[in-house]
């Protein structure tokens, strides 16, 4: 089920947006710094940095909007803390 939220779940929503905000500040700056000019491939890095950035919100903002949900709390309460 796409909106089901258990333990496992939250924990993983809050791990990869750690990911994707880490790897996102990286990449961006790999691209400003590292790579080339060459065939504007210097944007290109910065911009999948930047949505990386980007998904890394909008990812512990939907599953914070799921916890709020009428029937998840009766799930979370269930988790070993």
């Amino acid at each position: 089920m796409l909106l089901s939220l258990g333990c496992q779940t939250m924990r993983e929503g809050v791990i990869v947006t750690i990911i994707f905000f880490v790897t996102g500040v990286l990449i961006v700056l790999a691209g400003a710094n590292i790579m080339p000019d060459l065939w504007h491939l210097n944007h290109i890095v910065v911009f999948a940095g930047f949505i990386l950035l980007l998904l890394a919100p909008i990812i512990l903002i939907s599953t914070f909007l799921l916890s709020v949900l009428p029937k998840a709390k009766e799930r979370m309460d269930k988790c070993d803390h």
